[in-house]
C-alpha cells in the first residue's frame, strides 16, 4: 500500500510513500524504546542535542517551509512564520527545562523528602496537517527534553514533512512513521503514552485505547472559538484582528475565532467593515508570498466546507467574497439567525448579535467546545467575563495563539491535558514521590 501526496492548488503529484504495517511499527517502538534508556540519563546532552537539532532547523526554513505549503496549501509567508514560531519553541525549552525539570523539595519531618519528574518512555505523538511542524515541535521537545523517545505518526497528506522533520531532528530518539491511523491506534499498548491533535471524533478513539490499556494520553481537539466584540471595544482594532483570527491557515485552524458575537449596537457597522477586510485579501497559489488565503488541504476538506454551507443556508444570511475555484473557498460571512454546533474548518465566520454581558457569556458557551475565547473591549470590563467563559485560554483585546511560555488546551470537548510552559514538559513525566529517614 501507498500514500500519495497531492499539492492542493495545482493538484499536481507531490510523492508516494510506502505504508508500513504493525510489526514494523512495533519494531521501531522497540528501537525507540532501547534508545530511551541512554537518552535520559543526562539533561546536559539532551540539551546539546537539541541545540544541534535546532541548527538543522534554522538552515533549513525556506525548504522546509516550501515543503509544508505545498503538501497542505497554507500561504508561504505563514509557514514560514511556523519555522521561525519553531525556533522560538527550541529556545524556550533549551533555556528553561532544566529548570523545570528539577527536583522539587517539600518540607516534612522526614531528613528528605522531594518530587523528581522522570521520563515515561515512548510517546507516540499524532498530528495534524493544519500546522504540520509546529504542532509536532510542541508535542516532541519538551517530551524529548524530559528524556523520553518519541514516535511521530503524521497526517497522511504531509508525509514528506514528516519525513522531512525526523531528517531535521537527526535523533535516534525521533522517528517519523508512514503509516495508518488503525495500525498507529493497534500500536499504542506498546508505547508509554500518546499525544494527539486533532478532531473530537478521532481523539476520542485514541483516547478509549489510550484508556483500554492504561497509558497516559494528552488531547488537543477541535474548536468553534468565539470572539466578543463589547460595545466598549475599540471597533478598528477589533474589525482589523477578525481577518487573522479567522483566516489564518485558510481557515482550518483549532483557536481560529468561528463564531463572532457582537453588541447589538455596534453590529451592522461591525459587520459591513469586516467583510469590507475579507474581501481585500488576496486569494490564489499559497507559494505566492503575497498570498493571504490559499486552498484547502484536499479535495475532501473543501467538500465538507461546500456541505456547510449549504447547511448553513437556511441558518442565516450568506455573504461571500467572490466565487469559489478548484480548492479554493473564499472568506465567507454568515449572519446567523440560529446556532450552528458543527465547527467549521474553513473561512467561514459566523456573526451573531447580543444585548447583554450575560447574553453574551451564554452565547460564548453555548458549544460542546472550549478550546479558546477572544474578547475585545475595555480591559477592566473584559476582564470581568473570564470567569464564566468555558475555554482553556480567553485573550483580551488579542487572537487567540499558543505561546511557549504559556500552558495550551482546552476543556469540554476541546480536550484533555496541557501543551507548552513547564505544564507541557510535566505531562509525560512519572512525577514521583521520594521520602529519605
Amino acid at each position: 500500500m501507498e500514500i500519495t501526496t497531492f499539492n492542493p492548488f495545482t493538484e499536481k503529484e507531490l510523492g508516494k510513500y510506502n505504508i508500513i504495517d504493525l510489526e514494523e511499527v512495533k519494531s521501531t517502538i522497540s528501537m525507540l524504546k532501547q534508545n530511551q534508556l541512554k537518552w535520559r540519563e543526562n539533561i546536559d546532552s539532551r540539551i546539546d542535542r537539541l541545540k544541534e537539532s535546532r541548527k538543522n532547523f534554522e538552515k533549513n526554513v525556506e525548504s522546509l517551509a516550501n515543503l509544508m505549503s505545498s503538501e497542505m496549501g497554507k500561504p508561504i509567508s505563514q509557514s514560514l512564520a511556523e519555522v521561525k514560531k519553531t525556533l522560538w519553541l527550541f529556545d524556550y525549552y533549551i533555556e528553561n527545562g532544566e529548570k523545570f525539570l528539577e527536583n522539587e523539595y517539600v518540607q516534612t519531618e522526614a531528613k528528605k523528602s522531594y518530587i523528581r519528574f522522570d521520563p515515561l518512555g515512548v510517546i507516540i505523538i499524532i498530528m495534524p496537517w493544519n500546522f504540520p511542524l509546529w504542532q509536532v515541535a510542541r508535542a516532541a521537545i519538551p517530551a524529548l527534553l524530559a528524556g523520553n523517545s518519541i514516535l511521530l505518526k503524521h497526517a497522511s497528506i504531509v508525509s514528506g514533512t514528516s519525513l522531512k522533520i525526523q531528517e531535521l531532528f537527526n535523533l535516534d530518539t525521533f522517528k517519523s512513521v508512514i503509516t495508518t491511523g488503525k495500525i498507529i491506534d493497534e500500536a499504542i499498548k506498546y508505547s508509554d503514552g500518546v499525544s494527539f491533535t486533532g478532531s473530537t471524533a478521532a481523539g476520542s478513539i485514541i483516547a478509549a485505547e489510550a484508556g483500554k490499556n492504561i497509558k497516559k494520553f494528552v488531547m488537543e481537539l477541535g474548536g468553534s472559538d468565539p470572539y466578543i466584540v463589547l460595545d466598549s471595544s475599540n471597533i478598528d482594532e477589533a474589525v482589523k484582528n477578525s481577518v487573522y483570527a479567522r483566516l489564518q491557515n485558510n481557515g482550518q485552524s483549532c483557536i481560529a475565532s468561528k463564531r463572532f458575537l457582537v453588541r447589538d449596537d455596534i453590529y451592522e457597522e461591525f459587520s459591513r467593515r469586516m467583510l469590507e477586510e475579507y474581501s481585500r485579501v488576496k486569494v490564489g497559489d499559497q507559494l505566492d508570498k503575497d498570498t493571504y488565503i490559499g486552498p484547502l488541504s484536499s479535495v475532501s476538506q473543501k467538500n465538507i466546507i461546500t456541505r456547510q454551507l449549504e447547511e448553513l443556508k437556511s441558518m442565516g444570511t450568506i455573504m461571500p467574497t467572490g466565487e469559489n475555484f478548484g480548492n479554493i473557498i473564499r472568506p465567507t460571512l454568515v449572519k446567523m439567525n440560529r446556532d450552528y454546533g458543527e465547527e467549521i474548518f474553513g473561512p467561514i465566520a459566523m456573526l451573531s448579535r447580543f444585548k447583554t454581558t450575560d447574553e453574551a457569556i451564554k452565547l460564548a458557551n453555548d458549544t460542546p467546545y472550549g478550546l479558546g475565547c477572544s474578547i475585545w473591549g475595555d480591559p477592566d470590563n473584559a476582564e470581568k467575563l473570564v470567569p464564566y467563559i468555558e475555554s482553556g485560554t480567553v485573550s483580551i483585546n488579542k487572537i487567540v495563539a499558543s505561546d511557549p511560555r504559556l500552558p495550551f488546551g482546552g476543556t469540554k470537548k476541546s480536550g484533555i491535558g496541557r501543551e507548552l510552559s513547564r505544564y507541557g514538559i510535566l505531562e509525560f513525566t512519572n512525577i514521583k514521590t521520594v521520602w529519605v529517614n
